[in-house]
């Protein structure tokens, strides 16, 4: 495995003024907060990556007027010996990850605090690839998410060789490999938007995707040229680095798979498809 010093950040943020529907669930200001197999969504993901080798900082985005409600779990973590900043957020993610960047020119791995099914080896595939690339995307087919359970992930990007589900694990390889984020800057509902995905990615490689007459990393290669950088996928074969916690549904579906493997008794969620 890689040990190349990285610094992550760790995107923690809520809309202002939105209360999240899982956190009004658990009685508590702030999604981050949410307790999952007895401890808070964040805590999970700060417990994983305070135990990880070469990690020069962890920079916690979240906006300003959370940051004293969420400021308590962090304690917890600040006397393993990483850094651990509070940065605050921008409305726009991108904006909020390029900020929380200083602008610095080294290595950075992004992740959410609801990804609370990040494990050591799943960082450290991401960060070995990053050693050899500007930057990295992290995903898992469609089979290994439903190896885990069949309601964990429903959306996918269908490629010539597989289908696959993004995973909240993202890297970027010093300050040139900032270039492939400023096409998001504008941001908006960014894929349903026709007119920023063709600016971003360029039509005849979204029709070529959209038909599936690439694989995905023949889409990659496509995207590093267009960059003008050396973008790799990370593939996961643990389909449970797919499962954050984004609503009710994917909540009993971590909470289960965390609940393993913590050693708790926690029954495999029925869930029904939608219609």
């Amino acid at each position: 495995m890689s040990e190349t010093p990285v610094t992550v950040i760790l995107l923690a943020a809520q809309r202002t003024g939105v209360v999240n529907p899982l956190a009004e669930r658990a009685g508590v200001s702030h999604k981050a907060l949410v307790p999952i197999c007895e401890r808070p969504l964040i805590a999970h993901v700060m417990e994983i990556l305070t135990t990880l080798p070469a990690i020069e900082a962890i920079r916690v985005v979240l906006e300003p007027d959370g940051q004293e409600a969420v400021a308590p779990v962090l304690e917890e973590f600040r006397d393993r010996g990483v850094p651990i900043e509070l940065v605050d957020s921008d409305k726009n993610i991108v904006e909020s990850v390029i900020h929380a960047t200083k602008g610095e020119d080294r290595a950075f791995i992004v992740t959410t605090a609801d990804n609370v099914l990040l494990t050591h080896e799943g960082f450290e595939q991401a960060r070995a690839t990053l050693a050899t690339s500007d930057g990295i995307i992290s995903l898992t087919t469609r089979e290994r998410v439903w190896a885990v359970h069949r309601q964990g992930q429903r959306g996918f990007y269908d490629f010539k060789d597989a289908g696959y589900a993004s995973c909240n694990l993202f890297g970027l390889n010093g300050r040139k490999s900032l270039a492939a984020a400023e096409v998001f800057r504008e941001g908006g509902q960014f894929m349903s938007n026709k007119g920023r995905m063709i600016r971003a990615f360029g039509l005849w490689n979204i029709i070529l995707m959209a038909t599936r007459r690439i694989t995905l990393r023949e889409g990659m290669e496509r995207l590093s040229k267009r960059f003008g950088l050396e973008l790799k996928p990370v593939v996961f074969e643990d389909g449970a680095l797919a499962v954050d916690v984004d609503n009710a549904r994917t909540y009993a579906v971590a909470e289960w798979v965390l609940g393993r493997r913590l050693g708790m008794d926690i029954a495999k969620p029925v869930i029904v498809p939608d219609a």
